[in-house]
């Protein structure tokens, strides 16, 4: 009996050891793929948080042109400074842009434009590139649109159709008023300038258009938006 008894109790603590150990590599096998999936989580994170901050930082980084019309006043070269008195009445100081500035300016528009520090010709009738807002926004360019005789309106439109090639405002004193526009008309955009038709304005949006007139026919040479 003592000695059944023996083995019995031997028998048992061998087989709680079995037990435990195998609860043990269970406990094990289960915390190893808790770590594995909580690394695996970890590194997704991370590469989802650097891809944000790569696209914040380059949306920050990215300056979208826009246009405004006007006449050059003064040139500062010694301080890198142009104003221009603008046809909408908004502030017209425009500090030089630096180099290596990185912008969304479309080719079409840009070819045929004149750096700011290249440019000397005062009371010129001019369209204006420049990015950012405030009191005093950053030149890119300029474009001389000529002598004219100019046209300079405001008003909300009415219909923009780019099959037809016009835009057609409604004035302040309630009269209609229509625009030719080819593939030269300058609109500014919320993601920019452009040109070639490439743009579109919804009906009672207000916008400045600054025309060209000849033989009793006004061509659009710039539409900007009210903001």
């Amino acid at each position: 009996m003592m000695f059944a008894i023996t083995r019995t109790g031997s028998a048992d603590i061998e087989l709680d050891r079995g037990v435990a150990l195998d609860r043990h590599a269970h406990d094990l096998h289960y915390a190893l793929e808790g770590e594995h999936l909580t690394m695996k989580l970890l590194s997704r994170s991370v590469v989802l948080v650097t891809c944000l901050t790569l696209t914040v930082s380059l949306a920050k980084a990215q300056q979208i042109v826009h246009a405004v019309s006007g006449t050059v006043t003064t040139i500062h070269p010694k301080i890198q400074m142009t104003d221009i008195q603008t046809d909408d009445a908004s502030t017209g100081s425009f500090e030089w842009t630096k180099s290596g500035v990185s912008m969304t300016f479309d080719k079409s528009v840009s070819t045929g434009t004149v750096a700011p520090d290249k440019f000397s010709a005062l009371q010129a009738h001019v369209i204006v590139y420049y990015y950012g807002a405030g009191d005093v926004r950053t030149l890119v360019a300029l474009h001389d649109v000529g002598t004219g005789p100019f046209v300079k309106s405001l008003g909300r439109v009415v219909k923009l159709d780019r099959h037809a090639h016009q835009l057609t405002i409604q004035n302040s004193k309630g009269g209609e008023e229509t625009f030719s526009i080819d593939a030269k008309t300058v609109a500014d955009t919320e993601t920019g300038v452009a040109t070639n038709f490439k743009f579109d304005y919804n009906k009672g949006i207000q916008v400045h258009v600054l025309a060209t007139q000849a033989s009793g026919a006004q061509t659009a040479v710039l539409i900007t938006p009210v903001i």
